[in-house]
């Protein structure tokens, strides 16, 4: 059974106002060796700001780098992408359905909504004839994503980039 990132719990949830939180999500990159590998990171630099118009004080956390596009996508039911590297270090959301993603060194990682991913994984070498990763639809309903592409990477393709 493929894992899925609701398996590990919450580092913080924000519930201190004195602790910021830390948010999971799942990071696609390539390894020194040029292999893919998908791996549970957390995300920090979060503070408290209100985002304007009144609002009270939430946690916030600014991103750097230049977008170079917001896209939505369905993947229908049944649909397979290939062996691929993402096209651009990206952000996937899914709003509904369900998908996977099966990286070069063997991982497997299935996601829904309430799961994010950062796909970061350019420059990889072809082994046994895969390059990238594997992508699919999962289930029997297409799934709906938003995706955020950016120009350049805006963190180093590490195990824990942010």
């Amino acid at each position: 059974m493929p894992r899925t990132p609701t398996d590990y719990p919450l580092d913080n949830d924000g519930g201190n106002p004195d602790v910021p939180p830390k948010m999971p999500f799942l990071h696609l990159w390539t390894d020194s060796e040029g292999s893919s590998r998908i791996t549970d990171s957390l995300m920090g630099g979060f503070a408290m700001k209100s985002i304007g118009g009144g609002a009270d004080p939430q946690w916030l956390r600014p991103f750097p780098g230049e977008v170079s596009s917001v896209s939505f996508a369905v993947l229908p039911v049944g649909w397979v992408g290939q062996w691929h590297e993402s096209p651009h270090p990206q952000w996937v959301v899914p709003v509904r359905g369900r998908w996977f993603i099966e990286t070069q060194d063997g991982g497997r990682v299935e996601m829904g909504p309430g799961d994010i991913h950062f796909g970061q994984d350019q420059d990889t070498v072809e082994k046994e004839e895969r390059r990238g990763h594997l992508s699919g639809c999962v289930g029997n309903e297409p799934c709906f994503q938003m995706l955020v592409q950016f120009a350049q990477s805006p963190v180093p393709p590490t195990r824990h980039p942010f």
